[in-house]
């Protein structure tokens, strides 16, 4: 069959498609010059025990010719995330970053978080790695700086400096406690200090607390005493700052058995700014230059890579993958393996991480797959389940009512794949707990039924653990039995005696319930799936209750956002006494037209 498409393919780059009987694709792949790299498929020996599973199990070819073989490169990462073909090689983690936003929009900026698009207009500074990274980072510039944290909203309404001035991490600019260009400096520094120039902020500092204390002004003397304690601090608590590198990802893999881990190490302003590790499939077997590879085009798809890019081992086409990535970052990007000197030791560093990581994962992935055995063993199942699936619902009196669903499997808590579904039924405000699990696992399987009607994917529980006792068991065999997926076990996890851990009983369709012994590590494992799904739907909960709270009827009026919603408040002191206004009284308000008046009145007098 492969040898049937050489007669057929020409020599230009593109990307191809290996598909199984079931016309599943098991492979993607690009090729500087297709008709050779199908050529090789169809040689009779000379492949890896990988390669030659995939090509025993290929029954036909699909082939995409692009202009140029970068082109193929994107092209081809973007199928595999799409497709997530056995045989490749796919990063299973792709969330944002959070980065560090001073604002430019604004006569005094705000110093904040920030995740996603840089749609803000101001200067961004980051990766950080996590955001408690970010988060511990403006904890001490602000103590050093002093810029605000606060919303423009607020700073517009303050009167008086707020807790943050109290205790000295805040220049309170929003009460005039400083001028506009006395703030201006502050915000220089700080972009110096995030640039690298730590040094140069510090020594600034340093003369200015000298000239305060000759001037015996020693309560401003002391003050910059803080802030230079506080920039210590800060820059201790980078971890490991090299010298030579300013900007730089270290990336390092290390695999073990077909298992990867790959840490990756940012470096900013020659500071280092955390790191993440990431556990790719490895596609059945691939080795370390090619996982690197496709971990490097798929990591940096949504990202902007830096200027140099150290590797722990060299990728299978350096000069493709540095093109493509400096087609994205609109700037030269160098990859580079050290050998020796202090980039030589990040990538050493990155490594003993990606070693240590993979190895606790490994000792907590054989934990987990014996306690998948024990709990097939304990509820009688067909096979250690590899995707459980919990449901919990959380409300007060029928209130802001939500489901949540968290999901479990071989390698422990899959949280990217957590669900949450705001009630939207009359089963919540009448505290109708069976109605709002019904809602929620028609709404679930629904979906599924429509996105994978085969049901060939990996989305498909092997098991359903319910919060709940017999009648909760019974109404959701029900709900599964009416959509037509009722092969899938459900157990339900009720309070036992005193509704006290530990004496839980479990409930299953046509058996009697039964309980398992207190040390029993099976029962340790289903309360932590319980307890998850309890944090899970609770904090959702909160959130909803939260958002309602502060919520008014304004919200609902077509055309009013925050800024009309803020003057009509600030107009009437409520929403109550914005809905009795009269039309003249709200068309005095600032920002308000006689059309919008309009609008608002109608839409409080629509009877």
């Amino acid at each position: 069959m492969i040898q049937d498409h050489l007669r057929s393919l020409t020599s230009s780059p593109g990307v191809y498609r290996m598909l199984n009987a079931a016309s599943e694709v098991l492979y993607v792949g690009k090729a500087r010059n297709l008709k050779a790299r199908v050529t090789s498929y169809a040689r009779p020996s000379g492949h890896s025990a990988r390669i030659a599973r995939m090509i025993h199990e290929t029954c036909s070819m699909m082939f995409l010719t692009t202009r140029t073989e970068v082109e193929a490169l994107l092209l081809e990462q973007n199928l595999i995330k799409q497709l997530k073909p056995r045989y490749n090689v796919l990063m299973r983690d792709d969330k944002s970053f959070p980065n560090i936003l001073i604002g430019k929009d604004h006569a005094f900026p705000q110093i904040k978080k920030h995740r996603g698009a840089k749609k803000e207009k101001g200067s961004y500074f980051g990766p950080f790695a996590s955001a408690g990274a970010v988060n511990r980072t403006l904890n001490q510039l602000q103590r050093v700086f002093l810029l605000r944290n606060c919303s423009d909203a607020m700073f517009e309404s303050r009167t008086r400096p707020c807790l943050q001035y109290q205790i000295k991490r805040c220049s309170a600019p929003c009460v005039g406690k400083i001028s506009e260009a006395g703030y201006g400096d502050l915000v220089a520094d700080a972009e110096r200090f995030l640039n690298g120039k730590s040094t140069s902020v510090q020594a600034d500092l340093a003369k200015a607390m000298a000239g305060a204390s000759e001037a015996m002004e020693f309560e401003r003397a002391a003050a910059l005493r803080d802030r230079i304690k506080a920039l210590t601090a800060v820059q201790s608590a980078q971890g490991i700052n090299p010298a030579s590198v300013a900007e730089a990802d270290v990336v390092a893999l290390h695999l073990d058995h077909g298992q990867a881990c790959v840490q990756v190490f940012f470096i900013r302003a020659n500071q280092s700014w955390g790191n993440r590790d990431f556990y790719p499939r490895t596609g059945s077997g691939a080795e370390e230059p090619e996982i690197l590879e496709a971990f490097l085009t798929q990591f940096y798809d949504d990202k902007d890579p830096p200027r140099l890019i150290l590797l722990s081992h060299a990728v299978e086409n350096p000069d493709l993958v540095a093109e493509a990535l400096t087609a994205r970052a609109g700037r030269k990007v160098e990859l580079a393996v050290p050998q020796r000197g202090e980039k030589a030791e990040l990538v050493e560093n990155a490594a003993r991480n990606a070693r240590e990581s993979l190895a606790r994962r490994m000792a907590e992935g054989a934990t987990q797959t014996k306690l998948l055995a024990g709990l097939a063993e304990a509820f009688d199942l067909d096979a250690p389940p590899q995707r459980i699936e919990v449901y919990d619902n959380a409300h007060i009196q029928g209130a802001d009512a939500v489901g949540g669903m968290v999901v479990s499997g071989p390698e422990g808590f899959v949280k990217s794949q957590y669900r949450k579904f705001n009630i939207r039924s009359a089963a919540g405000a009448n505290s109708d707990d069976f109605g709002m699990m019904r809602e929620v696992l028609t709404r679930r399987f629904e979906r599924l039924l429509k996105e994978d009607p085969g049901r060939t994917s990996d989305t498909w529980p092997d098991l359903l653990l319910i919060d709940g006792g017999a009648g909760q068991v019974s109404a959701v065999t029900g709900i599964l039995t009416e959509m037509g997926v009722d092969e899938i076990p459900v157990i339900g996890v009720a309070k036992g005696i005193d509704r006290d851990a530990g004496k839980e009983e479990f409930h299953r369709p046509g058996a009697p319930p039964f309980a398992l012994q207190r040390n029993d590590p099976v029962l340790y494992f289903v309360q932590r799936l319980r307890d998850e799904a309890h944090r899970w739907a609770n904090g959702a909960h909160r959130a909803k209750r939260a958002r309602a709270v502060g919520a008014t009827p304004l919200d609902e009026v077509p055309g009013v956002g925050a800024a009309r919603k803020r003057a009509l408040l600030a107009h009437f002191g409520s929403a109550k006494a914005v809905s009795r206004a009269a039309l003249p009284d709200l068309m005095a308000v600032d920002g308000i037209s006689e059309a919008m008046a309009e609008t608002v009145y109608n839409f409080f007098h629509r009877d």
